[in-house]
């Protein structure tokens, strides 16, 4: 009777439910145990991983002294590309030995990987950009909102400014520990550091643990928040908007979709950035665009509308939990959403042409300022600002969909807007998917070796999850995933804590560099004053 029962269960489920009830039966005590909040009293609790993210970003910010903060205008140089001469073969060998070598190793005949690399400073911020600038941006300022009220976006800020010194420091070690490979294709990330640098300092066997478990959380990350939820979500705003409800559209759409990303991950890192240095700054662009209109046309509510914000942060507005309450969900929020010690971005930025790794964790730093700070915080004020008179959205009372919200408060001032908002979602899923299928190739290559079909073998079952994820509702699935990604923080940032003084070394270095190069120009320029 009872095998008859769970075979009438199963006959009476879709896929989609039998799916979900089979993760769920199988996952739920990983997802459980990632996503556990430690209880600080009967009405907040906080997450143990968000202490971890949080905790790590306050030590970076102390212990580089701020470099959120003064690297801040150097690193727009960088991307500018003021000092790619001296990245690309030092300062001293062009602007002459400024230091003895005495007893030393000369500087300019050691072999040194870092001065390989595949992309430039632009599109490695991009690369990366392209994988946390997203949904997140769009859905998850809303559902934060709706959950801490104006408050939450307070604490959202200051999780992106905290978020910088995570990202400078986990991508100076991806740099500076990878592997080079004769084509020149590079192979970094928290996998390459943590073995290593680890080994470097004597803990070779907790670094080749902690790079194990990151790898294997890599790829599961890869498939799932970084590939089938992206394709799901996509799909659910496509079949929406043409009222393709009940239709095959959502296989179809996957189909499509796959055949795209294949197209460009076939080609690897190179093609990745080549594509994403084109579609992040166009789609970011165009919604910053338009949020830009809708705040200039209120621009008299802002005012109100950051002291709702202010007053939010400080005071709870009545939200479950007070103050404590609201700064959880705005801190999740960011920190969540610029992935800033979750150890992918490291991945993408490990590709870079220079031979100063911490040049690139200087570029890295403006990935959370302009993921956070800059465009979580525009739709923040969109949806507060139209919230004032549109009344569509109660603080306190958490929502589900939180695209549908931000489509919502754009059609309020921007009519229609909620058809290129379907376009933005597409694209940005389809920038993350791609960025996401390097980061989990390079979790795979790591395990499983370096060659043509193990690379294949990857980028196939990639291309399939694609399709499974525009096809089918998701749920348990999703929440695995999603653990799996941020149980990447928990090996990432116990190497780069234990790794900071070497990430202090190379930042010196490459302000000496700079220092170097400064000094000639300027010498340079006196005595050309003196023969005038």
């Amino acid at each position: 009777m009872k095998l008859y029962k769970s075979y009438f269960t199963f006959a009476q489920e879709s896929t989609s439910e039998t799916i979900d009830r089979v993760f769920q039966d199988y996952t739920g005590w990983f997802v459980d145990a990632i996503f556990y909040e430690i209880p600080f009293s009967d009405t907040y609790r906080i997450p143990w991983v968000l202490i971890v993210l949080v905790g790590g970003a306050l030590f970076f910010t102390l212990y580089f002294k701020f470099i959120n903060f003064t690297g801040f205008r150097l690193a727009l140089r960088v991307v500018r590309g003021k000092y790619e001469d001296i990245e690309k073969h030092g300062a001293d060998t062009l602007y002459g030995d400024q230091t003895s070598n005495e007893g030393e190793d000369i500087f300019e005949t050691i072999r040194d990987d870092s001065v390989e690399g595949e992309v430039s400073h632009f599109q490695a911020l991009t690369a990366a950009l392209s994988a946390t600038v997203g949904l997140g941006n769009i859905a998850g300022v809303a559902v934060a909102l709706s959950i801490g009220g104006p408050g939450a976006t307070f604490w959202m800020i200051v999780a992106g400014l905290l978020g910088m010194a995570s990202k400078f420091a986990e991508c100076t070690l991806g740099v500076k520990y990878r592997d080079v490979g004769e084509d020149g294709t590079v192979y970094g990330g928290p996998m390459y550091y943590l073995s290593k640098g680890l080994k470097s300092k004597g803990m070779g066997g907790l670094g080749k643990v902690l790079a194990v478990f990151f790898a294997i959380f890599v790829i599961g990350g890869s498939f799932g928040g970084g590939n089938m939820f992206q394709a799901n979500q996509a799909a659910a705003q496509f079949v929406k908007l043409f009222n393709l409800e009940g239709s095959n559209a959502g296989l179809y759409f996957g189909i499509v979709m796959a055949v795209l990303v294949a197209i460009v991950i076939i080609g690897g890192i190179k093609r990745i950035a080549k594509v994403t240095e084109k579609v992040v700054p166009f789609m970011a662009g165009v919604y910053v665009l338009a949020a830009l209109v809708i705040l200039v046309a209120n621009w008299r509510l802002i005012d109100d509308a950051f002291g709702l914000i202010y007053e939010g942060a400080f005071s709870g507005l009545g939200i479950a939990g007070g103050l404590v309450g609201v700064m959880i969900q705005g801190i999740r929020r960011g920190a969540f959403s610029n992935e800033a010690g979750v150890g992918s971005a490291a991945i993408a930025h490990s590709a870079v042409r220079t031979k100063y790794p911490a040049s690139e964790g200087i570029v890295a730093l403006l990935e959370p300022f302009i993921d956070t700070v800059v465009i979580c915080t525009m739709t923040a004020l969109v949806i507060v600002i139209t919230n004032f008179d549109g009344g569509f959205m109660e603080y306190g009372v958490e929502i589900k969909q939180g695209v549908e919200i931000t489509a919502v408060a754009f059609d309020s001032v921007i009519p229609h807007f909620s058809i290129v908002l379907t376009i933005a979602v597409i694209l940005f899923a389809f920038s993350t998917m791609i960025s996401w299928s390097y980061y989990g190739m390079q979790g795979w290559v790591f395990l499983f070796g370096k060659g043509k079909i193990t690379d294949l073998i990857y980028k196939i079952l990639f291309l399939f999850f694609v399709v499974v994820g525009a096809s089918i509702s998701l749920g348990a699935v999703i929440n695995f995933s999603d653990a799996m990604i941020f149980a990447m923080v928990v090996p990432n940032i116990i190497g780069v804590v234990i790794l900071s003084p070497i990430i202090r070394i190379e930042l010196k270095k490459y302000y000496k560099a700079i220092n170097v190069k400064q000094d000639a120009l300027n010498d340079g320029a006196e005595d050309l004053k003196k023969h005038m």
